[in-house]
């Protein structure tokens, strides 16, 4: 199965032994993804709705890389570091997934990688095409 990796060229990423996404055949799985800019500052300080977005634009952009849009999602996660903000994080993704409604978690978490970071959100796709069989070919289906 062809497996392809979209990396966004932060210095951690080869140091941790990370991708930003993977695709493998018509699955997609986006990591945790943060409120970074392309500058490596974090957008939104203090702000877990900002943060939110930016992280979602964040993990469109993956997406996008590897063939996949919003449309394929069909799993988030989202980590948060204090669960009373669970609105704001909320209605970014609302904002996000309204149509799509993918299946979701949203858990608290005692801290993230760096303590401005308030909000981190895995996605996993589905891109279009036949369901796979368990040697990575097309399972063919009787109507």
């Amino acid at each position: 199965m062809k497996r392809e990796r979209y990396s966004t060229g932060t210095p951690w990423e080869p140091v941790v032994g990370y991708s930003r996404a993977v695709r493998a055949g018509q699955f997609v799985f986006v990591s945790g993804t943060t409120a970074t800019a392309e500058d490596g500052r974090i957008v939104g300080q203090g702000d877990p709705y900002a943060q939110a977005i930016q992280a979602l634009k964040n993990i469109e952009a993956a997406l996008l890389g590897l063939g996949a849009t919003l449309q394929d999602v069909v799993r988030t996660r989202m980590y948060v570091v204090n669960i009373d903000q669970w609105e704001q994080v909320g209605r970014a993704h609302g904002e996000f997934f309204k149509d799509i409604r993918p299946a979701t978690s949203m858990v608290e978490v005692s801290r993230l990688i760096a303590p401005e970071i308030l909000v981190e959100i895995e996605a996993d796709a589905v891109v279009g095409g036949c369901p796979m069989n368990h040697q990575g070919g097309c399972l063919q289906h009787d109507l």
